[in-house]
């Protein structure tokens, strides 16, 4: 004879695992659709961005290093 206590720890069991399988589930589908989300922006930003940002880039960085370098002083 089973107890009631072991079929309801079963039932239990059960429903947390769909539970959990679900929120797997739903993490991965949320994870896809944003990373696809965040790939389309970039490459629609890739297309509408000037090719000279290398150059922005860089100068953006010595402007840094300098004004670094002047509050050292």
């Amino acid at each position: 004879m089973e107890s009631p206590f072991l079929g309801i720890l079963v039932l239990v069991a059960a429903v947390l695992l769909v539970a959990v399988t679900g929120g797997v589930g739903y993490l991965t589908l949320a994870d896809w659709r944003d990373r696809r989300l965040r790939e389309q922006e970039k490459r629609e930003t890739r297309s509408t961005t000037p090719k000279n940002t290398a150059s922005k880039k860089t100068d953006s960085k010595n402007a840094a290093a300098k004004n670094t370098a002047k509050k050292r002083k």
